[in-house]
């Protein structure tokens, strides 16, 4: 029985890294894409310029190279504080 519930705990903590994992994944996916369907179909808006050299492209490209950046570090803080820690007590 000991065995068991422990299976189960596993368990639950491998579907909760998923559904962290897959959350993020979605998000970086909408973001990514929405940046890319807006070079391709909104050429106007990406060119407009902020001043000489910064358009809404470029910022909009670096702002989501810079959620990528963000997201894995959100996952990195799940991991270390919650993941992690939960492992080890059902490791003991």
């Amino acid at each position: 029985m000991y065995g068991n519930s422990k299976d189960d705990l596993l368990k639950a903590l491998a579907a909760r890294r998923w559904r962290v994992a897959g959350a993020l994944t979605v998000a970086m996916l909408v973001a990514y894409l929405g940046f890319i369907l807006l070079v391709a179909f909104n050429r106007p808006l990406m060119g407009h310029q902020f001043m000489p050299g910064l358009s809404v492209g470029i910022v909009l490209g670096a702002l989501t190279i810079l959620l990528a950046w963000v997201l894995t570090g959100v996952y990195m803080l799940w991991a270390n504080r919650k993941y992690d820690r939960a492992l080890d007590d059902l490791r003991r």
